[in-house]
């Protein structure tokens, strides 16, 4: 009978974690949505790409004050395999899944590789992480890639869509 008693207040308490988990990532996506600008949605034409495709894993969009704090709105903050696209009007990210991210030219403004973002830590320059602004808010987007050796071709090509001279940081 101990032992049953002991296994329901374990569950019971795993059971209540969870719960908390979930109540706090529904709450500060409320919090957010009240706040942050709707996210652009992808034009149907995109104009030439200007890369080749990338494949990887989408890793997050956070909040440019934080490394670490995940934009909870809609499935923005769900980690999801992922194609990346350069085109002529902006970069997008097709995830697996998931609504895809669409970052328009205009408002690229840096990138670079990076260790971390949001739940995802890497040895050396793991990531790439575009910075870019819809109205007023600030946003890093991250992407690891299959192919981390094209890292330096993506920085170059966004830093030119935003202006900013130089290649990876």
């Amino acid at each position: 009978m101990t032992r049953l008693v002991l296994v329901l207040i374990v569950v019971a308490f795993f059971v209540l974690c969870a719960a908390a988990m979930w109540w706090g990532w529904r709450n500060k996506a409320r919090r957010q949505a009240a706040t942050l600008p709707a996210f652009p949605a992808a034009p149907a034409e995109l104009g030439g790409e200007l890369l080749p495709e990338q494949s990887g894993v989408y890793v997050s969009t956070t909040l440019d004050d934080s490394w670490q704090n995940r934009v909870a709105v809609g499935d923005v903050g769900f980690r999801s395999e992922a194609t990346l696209h350069l085109h002529d009007k902006g970069l997008l990210i097709d995830r697996v899944g998931a609504t895809p991210v669409w970052i328009p030219r205009e408002t690229v403004r840096d990138a670079r590789v990076g260790q971390g973002l949001a739940g995802k830590v890497m040895f050396g320059d793991g990531l790439l992480i575009v910075r870019w602004q819809v109205e007023d808010q600030l946003l890093d987007s991250g992407f690891r890639a299959d192919e981390k050796e094209h890292y330096q071709e993506w920085v170059t090509a966004l830093r030119s869509m935003a202006g900013v001279g130089g290649g990876a940081q």
